[in-house]
């Protein structure tokens, strides 16, 4: 019998209350290249903000690599407060790497840059990832979106966190912007679907019957070492008992602020339809173990493209289709959350082209220059 347990509080959290984190590049204006500059670019905005060297900044902070900063926000009720926020920070953090003459990027993936040459930011957690993962871990030169929604009961957590990852393929879809991956196209809309999953707690979550079977199954992996924190687990929809949140990780990196809103609206409409539910005494169906794995696959290698399985039954549709109808059917839940032209902004992206379609574009049309894609990709930042 187990004699370790592990109970986790969940905090409380306003209903459907949003926040977003953006994972964003920094490279060089002259080669495009990924430079390692976090730590200046930190301290800088930390001088000028007056905060103590030894703390970190509120809202932009450091990653992984030394080449990547987060951009977070706080907890807003609209999308478009999110998107406001998200925009000042990036302006201000180009106020700092502009004179430094680096851009900002954000995909998937770098296209060209050695991923195993990227230095790893000075932090105890990030050294034992890399101690733990060897290769893998130095392969994990990947940027995403991150959206939370906050839940007003901690029973709805695990479903809703089952309910998203039947939506794994048209978040994998729409945002799929790494098909290169140290100077090669690997076939694939995202190579970072399939690389972030080598991390040992990474991919795609288990399914729980109970918060109590959750809390034993996080009380094994801090019993037998496999973490030393929850945070560690890094699925791509997990819930965030601090923060009383669902996270919703799938997304590949974009660089567009309207992409970015619409993704956050997606997720926005589809916890705060799955809470309603709950609360009618609904419950959320889990696709079969294989369904979420072949998903998760057929997204990240077709995109946009995939044709993805709806169901328990096996149904099948083209993903685009799909998102079309639940674009619509979503309508009066992002009505009575004030993010309609948002969620629209789902179906101005799938008829534009995802980011993985642009950046195949722009190689092909300039004859095979990475660096036109790279500079294609800062464009856009520059625009937010």
């Amino acid at each position: 019998m187990r004699s370790y347990v592990q109970k986790i509080e969940f905090a409380d959290s306003p209903q459907s209350t949003i926040g977003v984190e953006w994972e964003i590049a920094l490279v060089n204006r002259e080669n495009a290249d990924l430079c390692s500059v976090a730590e200046k670019v930190l301290d800088k905005l930390k001088e000028d903000a007056g905060i103590p060297a030894d703390e970190e900044h509120p809202t932009i902070k450091p990653e992984l690599l030394m080449n990547t900063v987060e951009v977070v926000t706080g907890v807003h009720r609209t999308v478009a407060d999110a998107a406001d926020e998200l925009r000042a920070n990036v302006r201000r953090l180009r106020e700092v790497t502009d004179p430094m003459g680096v851009d900002l990027y954000c995909a998937g993936s770098h296209p060209f840059a050695a991923p195993t040459s990227q230095p790893v930011t000075d932090k105890e957690r990030y050294a034992n990832l890399i101690d733990r993962t060897q290769w893998w871990g130095r392969q994990m030169v990947i940027y995403g979106i991150h959206v939370h929604v906050g839940l007003d009961d901690r029973e709805k957590a695990l479903p809703i966190t089952d309910g998203l990852i039947n939506y794994q393929p048209h978040f994998q879809a729409l945002s799929a912007s790494s098909p290169y991956w140290g100077g090669e196209d690997t076939g694939y809309a995202s190579q970072r679907a399939l690389m972030f999953q080598q991390l040992p707690t990474a991919g795609i979550p288990f399914h729980f019957n109970s918060w109590s079977e959750y809390e034993a199954y996080v009380a094994d992996m801090l019993h037998t070492g496999v973490i030393d924190d929850i945070s560690e687990i890094r699925w791509d929809v997990r819930p965030v008992n601090r923060l009383g949140t669902v996270e919703m990780r799938i997304c590949d990196g974009m660089s567009s602020l309207e992409d970015i809103s619409a993704i956050t609206a997606l997720t926005q409409c589809l916890v705060h339809d799955m809470s309603m539910s709950l609360e009618a005494g609904y419950k959320i169906p889990v696709m079969p173990a294989w369904h979420r794995v072949e998903n998760k696959w057929r997204a990240a290698r077709y995109g946009l493209d995939a044709i993805i399985i709806l169901n328990a039954q096996g149904d099948e549709m083209l993903v685009t289709d799909h998102l079309r109808n639940e674009v619509k059917r979503l309508a009066p839940v992002a009505e009575q959350l004030g993010c309609q032209d948002e969620l629209q902004g789902i179906i101005r992206l799938i008829e534009r082209g995802a980011g993985y379609q642009i950046q195949r574009q722009i190689f092909a049309t300039t004859g095979g220059d990475f660096q036109a894609v790279v500079k294609d990709n800062v464009a856009q930042m520059n625009a937010v």
